[in-house]
């Protein structure tokens, strides 16, 4: 069970956000809740965790599985004041400072499947939803940042649908402190704040490094199109280059991925 206080201490002396972390019971989606209080004006650093949400969000309009006590399911406002087009890398670089922080707590490195999973032995145990609010000038105002990880479910607490292809940290290590993760989040996502803009390309390196999409044959589906071919990098914004099967290539920003024997695609 997760504990405020706990977190707290966990959480390094020039932390400066201490107090703006709410930890609560249950909440619909921690994301749609913060994207309200930011509107009213919160402040960067603003963090909300759940160990419940009753709506959980994923891309794409899915729903994120968010069961009481077995994950860490947070939200946290970041406020880049910068033009959109510098920050099209945010999602990527989130989802290698949150690889790191499972490191520090668990010395279980994930990997990270393009463009915002992150999975151990191929399986999901993370998602992560940053949904940005874009002034009339075309600068990003405020960015609420949702990650939702699976830390303590057996593979029977997940439902029959996801049991193939979603996992929890606990299936691979035996000591999850809860606590302690959600402190080394909260402490990566201060790490983005500072650096996102200015380390852009070390964050980039460091996630073409981790993700395993690279090199993979995919399949990528755009409504009812379906097109196959090879992930043969990521740029500096975050696109996947894809050289598909006829021999066009094309970075693509969009769109779901599936990587062959991965999610159904075989």
């Amino acid at each position: 069970m997760m504990e405020l206080a706990a977190i707290v201490s966990h959480l390094p002396p020039t932390y400066p956000w201490h107090d703006a972390v709410t930890l609560v019971k249950s909440i619909d989606s921690t994301n749609d809740a913060l994207k309200r209080l930011a509107v009213q004006g919160a402040p960067e650093g603003t963090a909300l965790i759940a160990e419940c949400q009753t709506r959980g969000k994923g891309r794409r309009g899915r729903s994120f599985c968010s069961p009481a006590g077995l994950g860490i399911y947070m939200s946290v406002l970041l406020r880049p004041h910068c033009p959109a087009g510098q920050l099209l890398h945010l999602t990527p670089a989130i989802g290698e400072a949150i690889c790191d922080a499972v490191e520090r707590s668990t010395d279980i490195r994930p990997n990270i499947k393009w463009a915002n999973d992150l999975v151990i032995e191929r399986r999901k145990i993370c998602g992560i939803l940053v949904e940005p609010h874009i002034d009339a000038l075309g600068n990003v105002e405020s960015a609420v940042c949702g990650i939702g990880i699976n830390c303590c479910q057996r593979a029977e607490d997940f439902p029959p649908e996801l049991r193939e292809t979603a996992a929890s940290l606990a299936m691979f290590t035996p000591q999850v402190n809860q606590n302690r993760l959600a402190a080394e989040m909260l402490a990566a996502m201060r790490q983005i704040s500072e650096t996102v803009l200015r380390e852009k390309c070390a964050w980039m390196r460091r996630y073409r490094a981790d993700c395993m999409t690279i090199g993979q044959e995919i399949s990528l589906v755009r409504g009812n199109q379906i097109r196959h071919g090879t992930a043969l990098d990521v740029d500096d914004d975050g696109a996947l280059l894809v050289r598909y099967t006829g021999g066009e290539t094309e970075a693509v920003c969009s769109g779901e991925v599936s990587v062959r024997g991965m999610y159904g695609y075989v």
